[in-house]
Order: C-alpha cells, then sequence, then structure tokens
C-alpha cells in the first residue's frame, strides 16, 4: 500500500511540472519565434522486491523537449524582420554566451552593426558581428541569408542549428542556449531566411488550455487515490492493532 504512496507522489511532481510548462507556453503565445516546450515522461520499474513479486512502476520528472513546429509567418515589411523557413536558428552575442533564436526583429545601430531587439549583435555563420554600411541603403536579403545594399554582397545571416535534446535552458524571449555546441547551415535548401516577415509562437493556444484541464484533472484524481490509499493503510494499522491487543 506504501508503493501506492510513493508511485501517486511521483505522478504529481510529474504532473506538477507539466503544468509549469504549459503555464509557460500560454503565456509566451504571442512571443515572436517562441518554441513551446514539451516534456517527455518514462517508466521507471522498481527493484523493491514484494509478497507477490510485482513490480512497481513510478513516473520519472521528465525531460524537456523543443517543439519543432513552425509557427505562423506574420508579414510585417519591415526589411530588417526576418524569418527562418525550417529548423536553424539565428545567433546572437550575449554576455551568457551565443544565443540562438528565432526571433528576427533587428535593428540597425549608429554604426551600422545588426542588433537583435535586445541590443545583441547578430552573428554571421563565421560567429562574427554583422556590420553594414549605415549609409549604404536599405538591405535586402536573399533566402540564402545574404545581405546586399546597392546590390552589392556586404554582409550575410547566419543560420546555425543544434541538438537540443542534449538540453537547453531559456535566455530572453524565445532565445535558448543549448548544451549541444551549434553549427553553421553553410548549405542546403532545408533552411532559409524571408525577409519583411516574423514568426509568430508555435504555441496552440486551445491545445494547451485542452491538456491544462487534462492535467488538472488527473492531479484530482491522484490525489483522491492517496487520501484512500492513505485510509487503507490507517484501517490495517488500526485492525492488526486490534487483532494483537
Amino acid at each position: 500500500m506504501q508503493s501506492g504512496l510513493y508511485v501517486g507522489i511521483s505522478s504529481q511532481i510529474a504532473l506538477e511540472r507539466r503544468l509549469n510548462t504549459i503555464a509557460d507556453n500560454m503565456a509566451n503565445m504571442n512571443t515572436v519565434g517562441f518554441r513551446s516546450t514539451e516534456v517527455k515522461f518514462d517508466e521507471v520499474l522498481s527493484k523493491t522486491q514484494n509478497d507477490i513479486g510485482a513490480k512497481v512502476a513510478f513516473v520519472t520528472q521528465g525531460n524537456d523537449y523543443l517543439s519543432t513546429r513552425n509557427g505562423e509567418m506574420q508579414r510585417t515589411g519591415n526589411p530588417l524582420d526576418f524569418a527562418i523557413k525550417g529548423n536553424a536558428w539565428f545567433a546572437i552575442d550575449t554576455p551568457a554566451g551565443q544565443v540562438l533564436t528565432r526571433d528576427g526583429r533587428f535593428t540597425m545601430d549608429e554604426l551600422g552593426q545588426l542588433r537583435s531587439i535586445r541590443g545583441y549583435a547578430v552573428l554571421d555563420a563565421g560567429g562574427a558581428p554583422i556590420q553594414l554600411n549605415r549609409d549604404g541603403g536599405p538591405p535586402t536579403v536573399g533566402s540564402d541569408g545574404i545581405i546586399r545594399q546597392n546590390e552589392q554582397p556586404v554582409a550575410s545571416l547566419g543560420l546555425f542549428t543544434a541538438d537540443v535534446t542534449k538540453g537547453f535552458v531559456r535566455h530572453d524571449n524565445s532565445g535558448v542556449i543549448t548544451v549541444d555546441t551549434p553549427q553553421p547551415v553553410l548549405e542546403g535548401i532545408e533552411n532559409s531566411v524571408v525577409q519583411g516577415y516574423l514568426e509568430g509562437a508555435n504555441v496552440n493556444g486551445i491545445r494547451e488550455m485542452t491538456q491544462l484541464i487534462q492535467v488538472n484533472r488527473a492531479f484530482e484524481s491522484i490525489s483522491s487515490l492517496m487520501r484512500d490509499s492513505e485510509s487503507s493503510l490507517d484501517d490495517a494499522i488500526k485492525t492488526l492493532g486490534g487483532s494483537n491487543a
């Protein structure tokens, strides 16, 4: 009976983690380039022996991973707004190191350097800050990320990939810092840049709300089962205590 309590506690811990990710996803429904967090739970079989030889299954706390669904493209017409088709990322230089982001709201500072909305330098494929000509006219960017001013190539937007399943932490808006070292995308047609567009969050509000209801119901059901199990344990103790009297 105590095993039932332990299983219930492990389930509640897992559900609480899922609840936190749902709340974070819903809070960022309007965040440009945000990719929702999902949680994968695994079953762990206890090595504890019991009288009937049954294995007790527990739920792990879960591993976070990012959804790879692309968000909806939103046309802005701003020549310094960019979106990515595919699963690559832009890279920005921050005090925390290189951060990957799908937020393509860039600006040009007074020195002509391309910067993120937070003021961080946007990087090219070599990991260097992108420098433009402040007086060179509005930039045009092709699907390959090449930046041109007055029809002359001046720089290139860096696109990067990384295995986020190896671990990541959030950084500002839609940024992530990955355990896996980001690698530049040097060629290929799977990833491309679109100028004058932004990518919305890939959060499905209806889906998240449905999951929120399901998680709350599951939490309540497990709490009820744990109360019943604890009550049965108390009754058993009282009965055994009475029989020994």
